[in-house]
């Protein structure tokens, strides 16, 4: 008798217990204009690359718990590397605002001006907002430029749904700035 009260209380805790199902998330590509080829009129920008830290790196989303404590999502995933996502985004938003312009995540030649950024900060926060920040450094028509970002954004509902979409908004935000930059 016993037997079978253990083995009743084993089956009906392996039925309570669940698996948390994984979510994968990808942020949203921008819409507009697709280039098709250089021409001698157009100017060239080589996105040369996107870094991001370890804790950034891998690939779970971040969420910042305080103000010295990270967690690493674990059933909250991107669907691909963060950096290519951050990086495929940045050449698309830059493509949109940028007209004339071929940019691009290749080497586009010897006449193509260069962008690296480096992302220190792509998450979401105790307080309700999404931060994205770090530096770019532009190398445009032969004259470096350097700067520094930081975006704080209110999400406006809960859960990593709308994180996601407000780090894609900020994200976003930040190419519009590097566009205003390389057009001035």
């Amino acid at each position: 008798m016993k037997k079978w009260i253990v083995l009743a209380a084993v089956c009906l805790l392996a039925a309570c217990s669940s698996t948390e199902n994984k979510t994968y998330y990808q942020l949203p590509q921008a819409t507009g204009t697709v280039q098709n080829s250089a021409s001698s009129s157009q100017r060239l920008l080589w996105v040369e690359q996107v870094n991001i830290p370890d804790f950034l790196a891998g690939s779970g989303v971040v969420y910042q718990t305080s103000d010295v404590q990270y967690v690493i999502a674990s059933n909250n995933l991107w669907a691909s590397p963060l950096d290519q996502q951050l990086r495929t985004t940045l050449v698309a938003n830059l493509s949109n605002q940028l007209p004339g312009w071929v940019v691009s995540s290749q080497p586009l030649g010897s006449d193509q001006d260069t962008l690296n950024v480096s992302v220190n900060g792509f998450h979401g926060r105790y307080d309700g907002k999404v931060i994205v920040s770090g530096e770019w450094l532009l190398n445009h028509q032969g004259q470096l430029t350097k700067r520094p970002f930081h975006i704080e954004l209110a999400q406006q509902q809960d859960g990593y749904d709308a994180m996601v979409k407000m780090l894609a908004q900020a994200w976003s935000q930040e190419a519009t700035s590097i566009a205003q930059t390389i057009n001035r």
